[in-house]
């Protein structure tokens, strides 16, 4: 009978410490939770300078006000022309961001050789065949900007000051001798939009699009020997399409959780 209960003792123990191990061995075995995933946030903020390239297409419309010094009247409508060509050239600018938007500050130069010519319809006031040919060698820009960000991808518009410096001939259709000239800058407005990628830390590429408006100037064009030849009333109207690839300092990317 004693040997039965220390039997029975012994096995109601043994099943109570079972148990208890297993729920030791347990608890050395739990996991912890993994680290919550870490989401980079692209900080647009900072100076960042670039180079660009593409195309521009320049609309001019020239009318003769005056001949030899004597007044046109009623003046004359000599034509338009478009003068397109490619360009090329650098910016430099700032942005600091605020949320998702940002703002900046840009300045742009341009080499340029955008070219075109018509027949002038005043060519019975000069008594020749004439062609009337302009060219822009270079394209100026200051603008502001206003752009949303999507973490590395910038959507933005701009708008400001823009600067043509511009070269007029008359040629003589028969002969191709340029029988007059002028040079002029000129300055009037600027709008655009454009969109931007950031492909690395301080990497960026996107590609604009500019509108120019540089309004009417009165034009002075002498002849060879520095006499006057004749006034016109040019007006200019520009659209540049470029890509952009730009360096970026100042803005590091940070980590949101």
């Amino acid at each position: 009978m004693k040997t039965t209960l220390l039997g029975v003792v012994g096995l109601v123990a043994l099943g109570a410490a079972v148990p208890a191990n297993a729920a030791d061995l347990a608890a050395r075995h739990m996991y912890t939770k993994a680290p919550a995933m870490v989401a980079a946030i692209y900080d647009w903020s900072g100076f960042y300078i670039g180079i660009n390239g593409g195309g521009g297409w320049s609309h001019n419309c020239w009318t003769n006000t005056a001949t030899l010094g004597v007044p046109t009247v009623p003046s004359v409508a000599e034509g338009c022309h478009d003068a397109s060509g490619g360009m090329v050239g650098g910016q430099i600018g700032y942005r600091w961001q605020a949320a998702n938007w940002v703002f900046g500050v840009e300045g742009q130069g341009d080499w340029a050789d955008l070219t075109g010519s018509n027949t002038s319809a005043a060519s019975s006031i000069f008594g020749f065949t004439a062609t009337n040919r302009t060219k822009i060698d270079a394209v100026g820009l200051i603008t502001g900007q206003v752009g949303y960000a999507w973490n590395n991808v910038l959507w933005y518009v701009k708008g400001g000051a823009a600067v043509t410096d511009n070269r007029y001939k008359g040629i003589a259709a028969a002969t191709g001798v340029v029988f007059d000239q002028a040079s002029e800058s000129r300055w009037g407005g600027a709008i655009g939009t454009g969109f931007e990628v950031g492909f690395a830390p301080n990497w960026s590429v996107g590609a604009e699009y500019d509108h120019l408006f540089m309004g009417t100037n009165n034009v002075t064009l002498n002849a060879p020997a520095g006499t006057l030849s004749r006034t016109d009333s040019i007006k200019q109207d520009v659209d540049m399409a470029t890509v952009h690839v730009n360096y970026r300092w100042g803005g590091p990317v940070v980590a949101k959780y």
